[in-house]
């Protein structure tokens, strides 16, 4: 078992209260390190060592091609230890080794994109009158502090930070207290790098602690969080209240749309992958599956037929599902299914299963729920497991009824060989990505990501977020 510790100001430390959170590894429930229960204190030596640094001429006076440097640095660093980190983060979550690697490798992107970038952000001019030049600049923001979730911990550390230092701001990460150990190899890493002390700092502890303190730091600059509905308006509550902006990622009940001219193979592996990456465990997860009336048994009989092949195991065992994170997301999921009992019929799985050397992990059967009501909990609510429920349309306009039905808007899959029908559809979706013919388009380090409605607003990846990292001046001269 580690014994790990935060880093701040340049420095490993333990926290101000000497308190400690076990780590546990999701696929057995064995104990695998101890982080520092860090808390308000904590927090604040952390913002204030970013704003210091922020304020350095040191700091200032990395040129833009440079900063770009540093993070290219990172990706390298990240590169020649892939095996130690896609491990860690397998480890660390429960997900199958193969989606751990896939991680590490998008991480690595975040790093290359970003540094590519940060020379590469311009200002504009802009036509005034005759004596007078106006241009705009865009400045780094500050402080920006980044609270990151527990399903994807390297991934969206990763993008926001990248994204953060590229525009010459100084960072607080603050880690999932479940999922904290690939954060610490990040900091590792900057902690390697010639840069001042204080440019990167790594804090620990629950949310309601160092997540709450951070957040309504009066010192920031700039708040981002993926998370839950009830935890990101906490976080955007606090930030408002110092006139704060943020970024907020707040989960979806994303639908794939299917019509029966689709690509039948292609489709069921589609629809299947939407909803099992990570036991279901993505805030970007197709959970449900919109299929057209005509085609619907047809299709369904296959879908199902692939659930019953998924194969269930320990993240290292490398199976198509992993364990559900821990006890208390398990039962919540199993409270699901229990309405589901009620409110619809179970067609494959709906039950909690025991892995032969690993019982001390929580296992969950992929699920396909049927006959559910568009208003069912079951159906507006997301479950954060590998759960699916169905749902039929008779044409065009219901199944864009059905899609927009929810309260969230973060991703749509469409699947089908009418063009015309899938512009139609994708114009009139409330979805911040929609997907013709696939969904995640590999990971799409470049393309922005982000919700309509209850799934948040602003856009992380891509140009696009570096600007959340930025405020424009305006500068007007005028001469004779």
């Amino acid at each position: 078992m580690e014994i790990l510790q935060m880093y701040i100001n340049g420095k490993w430390v333990n926290s101000k209260n000497g308190k400690n959170i076990e780590v546990k590894n999701p696929s057995s429930g064995e104990v695998i390190a101890t982080i520092p229960r860090g808390e308000g204190e904590d927090v604040d030596k952390a913002v204030k060592s970013a704003k210091q640094a922020f304020n350095s001429e040191a700091w200032r006076n990395v040129k833009p091609h440079e900063r770009g440097d540093l993070l290219f640095q990172i990706a390298e660093k990240i590169k020649e230890n892939r095996d130690e980190l896609a491990e860690l983060e397998t480890a660390d979550v429960g997900k199958p080794l193969t989606q751990g690697y896939a991680d590490i490798d998008a991480a690595i992107r975040y790093f290359q994109f970003y540094g590519g970038a940060a020379d590469k952000v311009m200002g504009d001019t802009i036509p005034i009158e005759d004596g007078i030049i106006d241009y705009t600049v865009r400045e780094p923001v500050g402080v920006t502090a980044h609270i990151v979730p527990w399903n994807y911990p390297i991934q969206i550390l990763s993008r926001s930070v990248a994204a953060a230092i590229a525009m010459g701001n100084t960072v607080v990460v603050k880690s999932a207290e479940d999922t904290p150990l690939t954060a610490m190899k990040i900091a590792q890493y900057f902690d390697e790098l010639d840069i001042p002390d204080g440019v990167f700092n790594h804090v620990t502890g629950y949310g309601a602690d160092a997540g709450a303190a951070l957040s309504s730091n009066p010192l920031i600059n700039h708040a981002t969080f993926t998370g839950s509905v009830q935890t990101g308006t906490a976080v955007a509550t606090a930030a408002t209240k110092n006139v704060v902006p943020v970024t907020l990622e707040l989960g979806g009940k994303s639908p794939n749309v299917v019509f029966s001219d689709c690509d039948n193979e292609n489709t069921v592996e589609g629809v299947v992958k939407a909803i099992i990456q990570n036991a279901g465990q993505t805030c970007s997860a197709g959970s449900r599956l919109l299929v057209e009336e005509s085609f619907k048994d047809e299709f369904l009989e296959k879908v199902v037929n692939r659930f019953k092949e998924l194969s269930i195991g320990a993240g290292l065992q490398d199976k198509d599902i992993g364990p559900i994170l821990n006890e208390k997301q398990c039962n919540r999921i199993l409270d699901f299914l229990e309405v589901a009992k009620d409110e619809g019929k179970i067609l494959v799985g709906g039950k909690q299963v025991t892995v032969e050397g690993y019982e001390g992990g929580f296992y969950l059967e992929p699920t396909i729920i049927d006959g559910v009501s568009p208003n069912s909990k079951l159906a507006q609510e997301e479950i954060f497991g590998p759960v699916l429920a169905v749902f039929t349309f008779k044409d065009t306009e219901e199944a864009l009824h059905l899609a927009n039905s929810t309260d969230y808007g973060l991703v749509t899959g469409i699947w089908t060989q009418d063009i015309s029908r899938a512009h139609y559809l994708a114009s009139r979706i409330d979805s911040g990505q929609v997907f013709i013919n696939n969904y995640g388009a590999g990971g799409g380090v470049q393309m922005p990501f982000g919700g309509y409605k209850r799934s948040g607003f602003g856009r992380e990846k891509g140009w696009i977020a570096l600007y959340n990292y930025t405020q424009l001046k305006n500068v007007a001269i005028k001469y004779n």
